[in-house]
């Protein structure tokens, strides 16, 4: 596999591909769009993940499905679209068990009711090698309303849905890195790790209000980073107003990974990243008020072009990466 920028890839190998159909919007946002009938429209979303990269081999199976299907919610909500439907793909190893099978289904079974979506098609296949999953997700909006990555401003509030870097502090935990955390913080990072929650309820409701938005994946840094390269500006956080969740800030205080820039950088959390004009600051306040969801500004939106990290006093923070690379780096979970 070539080592480098996957996105530089997508790009160059892939992107003219899709420069026939306008609503694949050069293969540079988390969702395609398609007209739908009286007025609606589709968004379709797929992601894969693999046993020792996106997840644990000896991972419970009920939440790697779960998981599976979280990460695809998580994309169709930062497009404010309602999920509707699901495909999905299996590579199973030979020496699956009937038992770990069941469990799997039933995780799957248990996230299609409660964010009521349907299983419509998909393969099932084995393979000698690590367990490998796909799910496309499908969802649906107002035709023109669709929340896209290459509309944030300049002069833009940058908003955060909950707390940031508590799945990538639950990785840690999960390679046996918490000894230094109570065992309630450790348990709650694992969780938020294993089991992200897609912000399902928020991506419907910030249509009309944000401007630019995706979820959080790949690191809030690096994510934010993408949301500047398709708008052509460029972003400032102020690392203070990051929002943490105890458990979190446990883990910086101990000084488990790297610190702040595990939380900055991390990923896997799954939450909604989006920019707004400042004079709907008071709506987005509602708005997390009538959702008892915290939504967090940690920056703005300014001329030139990548992210920079500013600490109280105003100075840069150095970081090593903006985010997770799948081409550039190791595999998270081994």
């Amino acid at each position: 596999m070539p080592n480098g920028d996957e996105f530089g890839l997508i790009a160059r190998l892939f992107a003219p591909l899709a420069a026939s159909h306008d609503g694949a919007l050069g293969l540079t946002d988390d969702c395609a769009l398609f007209a739908g009938a009286d007025g609606a429209q589709w968004a379709v979303t797929a992601d894969a993940m693999v046993a020792g990269v996106h997840f644990f081999p000896d991972d419970p199976p009920d939440l790697i499905a779960r998981k599976l299907m979280r990460v695809n919610l998580s994309d169709l909500a930062a497009k404010g679209a309602v999920a509707r439907f699901v495909l999905m793909t299996v590579c199973f190893p030979r020496d699956v068990t009937t038992d770990w099978l069941d469990r799997f289904a039933a995780g799957l079974k248990a996230d299609c009711r409660e964010f009521s979506v349907a299983l419509i098609g998909g393969d099932t296949v084995t393979t000698p090698g690590p367990l490998t999953l796909s799910l496309t997700a499908l969802g649906e909006l107002p035709a023109g309303s669709a929340i896209l990555r290459s509309n944030a401003r300049s002069g833009h509030r940058i908003w955060v849905s909950g707390t940031i870097g508590d799945g990538a502090f639950g990785l840690l935990v999960a390679k046996g890195e918490g000894q230094g955390l109570s065992q309630a913080h450790q348990a709650v990072l694992l969780d938020r790790y294993r089991l992200p929650q897609p912000r399902t309820l928020l991506g419907p409701a910030l249509r009309g209000l944000a401007a630019a938005a995706m979820d959080i994946s790949d690191g809030l840094v690096g994510d934010l980073g993408h949301i500047c390269d398709c708008s052509q500006v460029g972003a400032e956080i102020e690392a203070v107003k990051l929002p943490l969740s105890d458990a979190a800030a446990a883990a910086i205080a101990t000084g488990m990974g790297q610190g702040l820039a595990t939380a900055l950088t991390g990923g896997d959390d799954y939450e909604l990243l989006f920019t707004a004009p400042p004079e709907l600051s008071d709506k987005i306040a509602a708005l997390a008020f009538g959702l008892g969801l915290r939504l967090t500004p940690i920056g703005r939106i300014i001329p030139g072009h990548g992210v920079r990290v500013i600490d109280a006093e105003g100075r840069s923070v150095a970081l090593a990466q903006g985010g997770y690379n799948h081409f550039a780096a190791e595999p998270k979970a081994t």
